[in-house]
């Protein structure tokens, strides 16, 4: 009786806030987290263990302005426990720009069929956000990590308004560009949200360090041993063109530079790397990345804080990560640990992926030790 209050619950929000998703003056931005639209969870991307699945959008905060953000909830089978379901919002590593790359469009089967069922029978309600402009109007700021934290921050506000049985404490997950997303997360939350309990902050894969790369790079840039660079690093420049339009990125790039950027806005991450792998960084810029502008403005883009953490921090680094190096995540550890941050640092002997996997039994340690207390 009390499953059926709660999807019945549920169902009459869904009808209660079931609305047009645009913008404009004639659906003005409402204020961060509020609900413009509930769904069921397409098939495609469904979890065999979860109770329920919706998907949602709502508001939230780019980097210059209101913006929209589609989302997912799923919830563990079963009653809630006293105080509701504790939540770990999910954030998505590197899918693309494209809005048809979203993350709760797309079928990704680590996560489906093993993470987030890992998390579901721990007890623990999985909230996703796709970041703002990512299946929803507007360009998505790729790794623009204020914005993919208020993101995510927005996303449990509004799941908690579509399903009054969440708990209103809470931990950060997150691999890859969500990795960076869940270390912004660690440090914006707590003031951003004071209503929120944030708990702790898992980050797998996080990258990091990139602002300090980007005054070395020129025309002089050749290919790089690393994995999926070009296509990475297009991406980095859409989000910093709609970050800081202001910098005029296209005037730093080639023709081959513009072309390549114009493909990973439509295109997918995987199959944008298949068609852009051999150019390298130096043929797509006209000029070396060295106006202060512009530096300045990647680097509040880019930079992960590493000051004033309050919660506790974990992060899992891949030792043959060619994604995103292993050197980079240590010059990070050590800037979190001096400045004083409660951190916990695992190497895993796998790349990128496998790190998402391999660390999954010291994250849900981790999960445990941070959500399992009132």
């Amino acid at each position: 009786m009390k499953r059926a209050l709660i999807i019945g619950g549920v169902l009459g929000v869904v009808v209660s806030v079931l609305a047009p998703v645009g913008t404009g003056a004639a659906n003005p931005a409402g204020p961060p987290g509020s609900v413009t639209e509930v769904s069921p969870l397409p098939q495609v991307v469904a979890v065999a263990d979860a109770g329920a699945a919706l998907r949602l959008v709502y508001w939230s905060r780019g980097p210059r302005g209101p913006m929209q953000s589609s989302g997912a909830i799923y919830l563990p089978p079963g009653p809630p426990p006293p105080g509701g379901w504790p939540i770990v919002a999910y954030a998505h590593g590197t899918v693309g720009i494209a809005d048809h790359c979203a993350f709760t469009v797309q079928p990704r089967r680590l996560y489906l069929d093993t993470v987030y069922p890992e998390l579901l029978r721990a007890g623990y309600a999985v909230v996703l956000s796709d970041y703002v402009g990512l299946g929803t109007p507007g360009t998505h700021p790729y790794l623009d990590g204020p914005s993919q934290a208020r993101s995510m921050i927005d996303g449990v506000r509004a799941a908690r308004t579509v399903v009054p049985e969440l708990s209103d404490r809470w931990a950060v997950l997150g691999q890859s560009q969500g990795g960076q997303t869940a270390l912004f997360t660690a440090r914006i939350a707590p003031e951003d949200a004071p209503e929120l309990r944030l708990r702790g902050a898992v980050a797998t894969g996080p990258p990091s360090n990139l602002e300090n790369i980007a005054p070395l790079l020129g025309p002089w840039v050749p290919r790089l041993p690393l994995r999926m660079t070009t296509a990475y690093f297009a991406s980095i420049l859409v989000g910093l063109r709609e970050t800081a339009p202001e910098v005029d990125v296209d005037s730093y790039l080639t023709p081959v530079g513009r072309d390549v950027l114009a493909l990973v806005e439509r295109e997918c991450v995987t199959e944008a790397d298949a068609m852009v792998r051999d150019i390298s960084i130096g043929e797509m810029l006209a000029e070396p990345l060295a106006d202060p502008a512009l530096l300045a403005a990647a680097r509040s883009m880019l930079r992960i804080p590493t000051e004033d953490h309050t919660v506790p921090l974990f992060i899992g680094q891949g030792l043959t990560d060619r994604d995103v190096p292993a050197p980079l995540s240590a010059g990070l550890a050590a800037e979190l640990t001096l400045a004083g941050a409660d951190l916990q640092v695992v190497v895993y002997p796998g790349d990128h992926l496998a790190t998402a996997r391999d660390s999954l039994p010291d994250t849900m340690a981790f999960l445990h030790r941070v959500l399992d207390s009132q």
